[in-house]
């Protein structure tokens, strides 16, 4: 098996020798499309930085091209990733070294890749397989220890959803948890050919900070208002009926108070309604 000893990005000629080597041919289905461009894992690490010393979870680090361009910036790495020859891959290749800690298993149970619990910060740098990265950001936004940053691969039309602002069709649950936790602070193009295979999506870089005071909303409420953006074209008063009947009256001033009326769809509620509804339901017994 070729072995990579500095810690740099692995090329594209370097990434295809090492899965022939492998036996190992990537599979869609686990969104296996390798980073092969080292400018843009460097402009990750910029990002995200100052990185010495720093605590960082990846996700679905692969042959770990990004791995070890975080480890050369002093990181401590603390990465999962699901598929069974990688990890054994991972171990042979950087196992040795103290600052890289490597689970496996899936990053939509266990989002912050065994460092849960500690009490200490930590960010998040990761190019994320496309088909987890709406359910591993709500798990991470569910929690309550929360990165102090997030440097993310994503593919352009996700990115468009988290991202997107109230009024738009695309404004949904996810939106709302994301904004109200974290800043975007940088949203940059990626190319299909910083990547082999070459995906079928266009990418794009974003980088998030997290609020001074970020919000993490009760349980029951994130249910609900997912249970409600299930059904966005339906008016707020309709659903509230559905949902939540015993409250009608009370969360029909909540609408007022906010400048809102029950008319509105979902998509069109911005943010600070959702947080005195949160505050509404956590203080009344569902």
């Amino acid at each position: 098996m070729p072995i990579i000893s500095e810690l740099g990005p692995l090329s594209r000629g370097q990434t295809q020798l090492l899965l022939k080597s492998l036996e190992k041919f990537p599979r869609k289905r686990l969104g296996q499309n390798f980073l092969i461009d080292k400018n843009i894992i460097f402009k990750s690490l910029q990002l995200a930085g100052p990185l010495s010393g720093e605590n960082v979870i990846e996700i679905g680090p692969g042959l770990g091209s990004l791995t070890r361009a975080l480890l050369g910036a002093g990181c401590h790495v603390f990465a999962i990733e699901c598929d069974k020859i990688l990890c054994e891959f991972l171990v042979n290749e950087l196992g040795h070294l103290s600052r890289f800690y490597l689970v496996g298993g899936d990053a939509v149970e266990r989002p912050l890749a065994g460092f849960e619990g500690r009490d200490e910060p930590f960010k998040i740098i990761a190019n994320l397989p496309y088909n987890i990265s709406t359910p591993w950001l709500s798990a991470v936004l569910e929690r309550s220890e929360l990165p102090v940053s997030m440097t993310l691969m994503l593919q352009r039309e996700a990115a468009a959803r988290f991202l997107s602002q109230p009024g738009s069709k695309q404004w949904s649950a996810i939106s709302i948890f994301l904004h109200s936790a974290y800043v975007c602070e940088g949203i940059f193009p990626v190319s299909r050919a910083s990547f082999w295979p070459v995906p079928a999506v266009d990418s794009v870089l974003i980088h998030l900070k997290r609020l001074e005071v970020p919000r993490i909303f009760h349980r029951e409420t994130r249910s609900l208002i997912r249970k409600i953006f299930t059904q966005r074209r339906k008016q707020i008063g309709s659903l509230i009926k559905l949902f939540l009947p015993q409250f009608f009256d009370e969360i029909g001033e909540l609408l007022l108070k906010n400048d809102l009326d029950l008319s509105l769809r979902p998509e069109q509620i911005p943010s600070r309604f959702w947080h005195n509804f949160d505050n509404f339901l956590h203080t009344r017994e569902l």
